[in-house]
């Protein structure tokens, strides 16, 4: 049963970014995380001029106000750290220019030894797609696409050559290369989705919602990968957002990852049995400061290498 472990990086507005992000990294390397997280809101529409996910009158979390830009955050980590992986969970990817992005990817991964993963994603705000000025939100998944083969095209061989709608690159010596090739992860919610992963992606970074959905979800993308032809093993990293209380939570509608740090292990050892590689938690922005969520991600890996995990 046991996984990798990972943690999820301060973003929120309450932490000091140039002192705490670093300070959080090197201490979660410490601690025997191998893997550091971050993701992406790019602004906060106040007024919402559409609900969470794009769900009318469902709120925006208070915990996007303000949230750092991820790629500034992994670079903090980067540095302070010698051995985990860094990871995006996710980027937006269609809210950066393919060729800038593809080269700040390559970079950060050169820089670190060969550590990022590369988690990239549509996303679902209008008001993020807008301000980014690169393409329509419509236009997402022909933008998604783009990005995945400059990417591919930067990251190779020089001279680059890339000819798309946004991108034209005749031919250019572009680098820094990255230490390796950069895993790409990707989401599996539609058959589009599921169809640009299996074709194109390295590995698969779903959320955790529950031991049910989560085995019936990694069935269908093993099924679809046997279909397609794939032979080349799928990666998972899982998202898991826990609602943690410091007291156990014994409410009879408590959800998945909701309660105290033995509930949550509890929960984490029932989706580890369903054989996925790795897990990381994002606590967001419910410990007070770093010293609150260090504490917390100590308490919790420990917890879960006791328990088999």
């Amino acid at each position: 049963m046991a996984v990798r472990l990972g943690l999820g990086l301060p973003q929120s507005r309450q932490y000091e970014i140039g002192r705490d992000v670093p300070d959080v990294a090197r201490a979660a390397e410490q601690i025997g995380y191998e893997s550091l997280w971050v993701f992406e809101r790019a602004l906060y529409p106040e007024p919402a001029t559409q609900g969470l996910y794009g769900m009318e009158g469902v709120p925006w979390p208070d915990a996007y106000r303000g949230l750092a830009d991820p790629l500034v955050t992994l670079t903090l980590a980067a540095a302070a750290t010698e051995r985990a992986r860094l990871g995006t969970s996710v980027l937006v990817a269609p809210l950066h220019g393919p060729f800038q992005l593809a080269r700040t990817l390559g970079t950060l991964d050169a820089a670190s030894g060969g550590r990022v993963v590369a988690g990239l994603g549509t996303g679902w705000s209008h008001d993020e797609y807008a301000a980014a000025g690169v393409a329509p939100f419509a236009e997402r998944g022909r933008v998604l696409d783009e990005i995945l083969d400059v990417c591919r095209a930067v990251w190779g061989p020089d001279p680059v050559r890339y000819e798309g709608d946004l991108t034209k690159i005749a031919s250019a010596v572009v680098g820094p290369k990255p230490a390796r090739p950069i895993p790409i992860f990707l989401p599996a919610f539609s058959k589009k989705s599921l169809t640009r992963l299996v074709e194109r992606g390295d590995g698969w970074n779903p959320i955790a919602m529950g031991v049910e959905q989560l085995a019936a979800q990694w069935q269908q993308v093993r099924d679809f990968a046997a279909e397609k032809g794939r032979t080349r093993p799928i990666e998972t990293a899982v998202r898991v957002n826990p609602a943690y209380t410091a007291k156990a939570y014994d409410g009879a509608d408590r959800q998945p990852f909701q309660g105290s740090v033995d509930q949550i292990v509890t929960d984490l050892a029932a989706h580890a049995e369903i054989g996925l590689d790795e897990f990381f938690l994002d606590f967001g922005d419910t410990p007070r400061d770093a010293g609150e969520l260090k504490d917390l991600a100590a308490e919790l890996y420990e917890a879960a290498r006791a328990a088999g995990i």
